[in-house]
């Protein structure tokens, strides 16, 4: 233990002894929801240099699901279907109310820690929609899934695409990225070579974060836009082959809708097989949801907090109304949801 936090000391010294060497306000946006744990629990933010910024990004699965998805699954089951999807989901408020609540009115909705209990409960509710979502990391388990015959509610995303929205849409000038180590290890090195932006995959130990900041920071104050791998121990430059095969195989690349950004293309993953597909196979149900419902505004910003244009604490929602007891929105649902961690650990 001693070790580890001499080691921790002499990482934040170099780090500040860097940061003064640039002298001009620093940007780094770390995009992982892990990550986001990670800085907010060791108390990485606060022992920045003054001009160095963490913000936090869209690496909250939940959280970046949209509205009109949550509507769309939430009628499903309120017409009959039974519904089977991670803890988390559940307790998301849509705009005609959470599945956690058309459960208490007697719905068939179930929480499912792995695809595999979905896959049990099929035995039973054959009908049963699992509502699949998260990003590179988890789809290739939804894919496992659909080979076995569970039809899918598919909100899986492409992760590199969001970040490619952060850096096309200018809101924010970011510095750097602390890229995400579990996405990485599915995809590998390469697909990030395209950004103009310095890039350190990390891995999530408080040492890992650290060490990429220090490796970020540098390539800033060289001038350097390469992608650097810190994570070396699990991310690969190919990625897992494995993996991606099966993501390809089962789904096709389209829009994906995402909250706080809308559509960015080639980001969605849609089930390949229309009779697994739960979009297609109760279209005759989905049609008469008015999604028009789940655009209008409700006063919270999770948006804004997961593009990092503010910081949880800037709603004003925040701790008031909304809490991890009883969230106002996503951001304060899931445990890599920035509003979530930074309520907890802050």
């Amino acid at each position: 233990m001693k070790k580890e936090i001499k080691l921790s000391e002499d990482l934040i010294k170099k780090i500040h002894n860097v940061a003064n060497e640039i002298g001009r306000d620093i940007v780094i946006m770390e995009v992982c929801g892990t990550h986001t744990q990670t800085v907010s629990r060791s108390g990485i933010r606060k022992l920045m240099p003054k001009n160095v910024r963490l913000l936090t990004g869209p690496g909250c699965p939940v959280c970046v699901t949209a509205q009109e998805d949550i509507d769309a699954v939430i009628h499903l089951a309120k017409a009959g279907i039974p519904i089977a999807t991670y803890g988390d989901m559940l307790r998301v408020p849509g705009f005609f109310g959470s599945l956690e609540q058309v459960r208490a009115q007697g719905a068939k909705v179930f929480s499912v820690y792995s695809v595999e209990e979905a896959l049990a409960l099929k035995k039973d509710y054959p009908e049963l929609v699992f509502f699949g979502l998260g990003f590179d990391t988890t789809t290739p388990m939804t894919a496992m899934a659909l080979k076995k015959g569970l039809t899918v509610y598919s909100t899986h995303k492409l992760f590199l695409p969001a970040m490619d929205a952060l850096l096309s849409m200018g809101e924010i000038k970011i510095d750097g990225f602390l890229s995400p180590g579990h996405v990485s290890a599915i995809v590998g090195i390469k697909p990030y070579e395209h950004m103009n932006v310095a890039q350190v995959i990390t891995g999530f130990e408080t040492q890992d974060v650290l060490v990429g900041i220090y490796m970020l920071i540098c390539q800033i104050r060289d001038g350097r836009r390469e992608v650097e791998n810190e994570y070396v121990r699990l991310v690969k430059q190919k990625g897992n082959p494995v993996a991606l095969k099966m993501i390809a195989d089962t789904f096709e690349i389209g829009d994906g809708n995402w909250r706080g950004f809308g559509i960015i293309p080639n980001s969605g993953l849609e089930v390949k097989n229309p009779k697994l597909n739960a979009k297609i196979k109760y279209k005759d149900i989905l049609s008469k949801v008015d999604y028009s419902k789940s655009k209008k505004p409700t006063g919270c910003r999770c948006g804004e907090v997961i593009r990092g244009l503010i910081m949880p604490e800037q709603c004003p929602m925040f701790g008031k109304i909304c809490t991890p007891e009883k969230p106002y929105g996503p951001c304060m649902v899931s445990d890599e949801g920035g509003c979530n961690t930074e309520y907890r650990y802050n």
